[in-house]
């Protein structure tokens, strides 16, 4: 079986906020196809690294490669290349960030037409797909304020997706969404991920951690402590900081 390339290659990569190191010389494979999960405490950098893999934050040093498109920090950044870079990334955060005067279908085809240059025809019709794929076609031409919360992240799931991205970043997605409503949002990702779509995901679901992903990260302190196969870990973790962790999750029942 051939070996996967990679989809996204971290190397060294450091990323402070004045005197507090946040990112700590990371370095980080994944494989096309694959679901990574980063799990760790609250203040572990975990949605910094996310941030910084889409450059929506800066890293200081290191280089950060995704789809063969690769960014050094140490270097002037072109606007050219944090295009090029961003157009192989889809990023879907805590807050849904969709426009509220706008229907749920424009908000899907909108994107499409600004940034690659789709005809509204197109846009429309690729947005529909998309929709119908979350089960939210019904949903068109309402407006984001008409719909539920785990609606609204499967309509920003959908707009990503739209850009026909090469990886999918997922920032703690269901943290702002009640257990029922977030387990929509977790359906469609275990679709995406069953259907090889690469993805990075900062969650505190443990069961999509364990279950769902096929290589787990676990991070403190803006490092990362271990990873590895998910079962591996979550059965006997090699780090007291990761077995520690992971007893307070089950504690509390997270």
């Amino acid at each position: 079986m051939p070996t996967k390339q990679p989809a996204i290659q971290l190397d060294s990569v450091v990323k402070t906020f004045g005197d507090h190191t946040v990112i700590n010389n990371v370095s980080m494979t994944v494989a096309e196809g694959e679901v990574a999960a980063i799990i760790g405490p609250s203040g572990a950098g975990k949605s910094t690294l996310l941030r910084c893999i889409n450059l929506l934050e800066t890293p200081d040093t290191g280089t950060i490669t995704v789809a063969a498109n690769t960014i050094d920090a140490g270097r002037q950044l072109k606007p050219k290349d944090l295009a090029q870079l961003r157009s192989v990334v889809g990023m879907v955060f805590q807050s849904f960030n969709l426009f509220p005067h706008l229907t749920v279908l424009r908000n899907v085809t909108l994107p499409q037409e600004r940034v690659l240059g789709r005809s509204p025809d197109e846009a429309r019709k690729r947005g529909m797909a998309l929709l119908e794929r979350v089960g939210l076609a019904n949903k068109a031409e309402q407006y984001p304020s008409k719909c539920s919360g785990g609606q609204q992240q499967r309509i920003a799931i959908a707009r990503a997706l739209a850009l026909d991205p090469k990886v999918m970043l997922f920032d703690e997605p269901t943290s702002a969404l009640d257990p029922e409503l977030g387990l929509e949002v977790l359906q469609v990702m275990l679709e995406l991920a069953s259907d090889g779509m690469t993805m990075v995901v900062v969650t505190h679901e443990m069961a999509f951690a364990r279950d769902v992903s096929n290589h787990l990260v676990v991070m403190a302190d803006g490092a990362i402590l271990e990873e590895g196969p998910p079962a591996e870990i979550f059965a006997a973790p090699k780090e007291a900081r990761t077995r520690q962790f992971l007893r307070a999750v089950e504690r509390d029942g997270v």
